[in-house]
């Protein structure tokens, strides 16, 4: 456990730097505050390791999932909160992901696609590894349903209220972390199978847009879909490159977001309760809303003459 402190250090370290690369004001000043979260989940994450520690007398993941049912409830509980609390400000969840949008858009395109790709992605990881090695008996799984289905509503809402592609693609990016969460909340071996895959996908295609866009701000000299128009004349290559993950990203079969969202669906609808229809209808709710974002953003920027 101490070691993956570690390497979540030695990962932020170097993003502290690309962050705030080129020493332009504005990335200086987002920079520090996102140089601030990240030290905040950090003391969090650390303090959660000194009280594991202190009730167990051992930081190695095998030893401390044997020895975890020892304790009282409560106790794992306070545990468990604490750890995902780090995880969840690494992970950009909801209400925790408020330094993200305004971090993202003012580093330099190949950096933000860096970003997209990996910082969040290894936060989800953690709280995966934290719920499955860790915490079999500590139930938070409606907790995390809960947070899940806020942060996918609140991000598309977010994105579909902007007007700048970086920061429209900084709001999706939050906004379907919420389904990674998802799975992780079903708690089954199916919807595990179906986070993993969706984290590899938006992997991929947030990192494919991210870039795409970068080409777009290279091109016109400006990612405000107010300003930039008539690219698909201008640069059908770039038109093509934003167009494919953008309707992924929606979830549009047959693309692999199509087969991520269904495999979470279908692993929610084997559950069957009440909370599982309604985080579904919110995740089709917030495809559509993707889609919609995404492709608002391609008709004036693409298609407007």
């Amino acid at each position: 456990l101490f070691n993956l402190y570690v390497g979540f250090e030695i990962l932020l370290v170097a993003s502290y730097v690309l962050i705030t690369l080129g020493s332009t004001e504005s990335r200086i000043r987002t920079g520090v505050v996102y140089i601030v979260v990240s030290l905040v989940s950090s003391i969090l994450f650390l303090s959660a390791i000194a009280a594991i520690y202190g009730a167990l007398g051992t930081v190695n993941l095998v030893q401390l999932s044997e020895r975890m049912v020892e304790l009282p409830q409560e106790v794992q509980l306070v545990l468990h909160l604490l750890l995902m609390l780090a995880f969840s400000i690494k992970a950009a969840v909801f209400p925790l992901s408020f330094w993200l949008p305004d971090s993202y858009p003012t580093a330099p395109a190949p950096v933000t696609a860096v970003f997209a790709g990996l910082l969040t992605k290894v936060g989800v990881y953690a709280m995966i590894r934290t719920e499955t090695q860790l915490f079999q008996d500590s139930d938070i799984d409606v907790l995390l349903l809960v947070v899940a289905l806020a942060t996918m509503v609140v991000g598309i809402l977010g994105a579909v209220a902007q007007a700048e592609l970086k920061r429209i693609l900084s709001f999706t990016l939050v906004s379907h972390v919420g389904y990674m969460v998802f799975g992780l909340g079903i708690g089954t071996g199916a919807a595990l199978g179906a986070t993993i895959y969706y984290m590899v996908h938006h992997i991929v295609v947030q990192t494919t847009l991210f870039l795409a866009v970068g080409l777009v701000e290279r091109r016109a000299g400006s990612t405000s879909i107010l300003k930039v128009k008539g690219l698909m004349r201008a640069a059908p290559v770039i038109a093509a490159l934003y167009f494919l993950p953008a309707i992924n990203l929606g979830g549009l079969p047959p693309f692999s977001g199509f087969i991520g969202k269904f495999a979470l669906f279908d692993a929610a609808a084997a559950v069957g309760t009440p909370l599982m229809y309604v985080l579904t209808v919110g995740g089709i709710l917030t495809s559509l809303l993707t889609l919609y974002a995404l492709m608002r953003a391609w008709n004036l920027s693409f298609w407007r003459e």
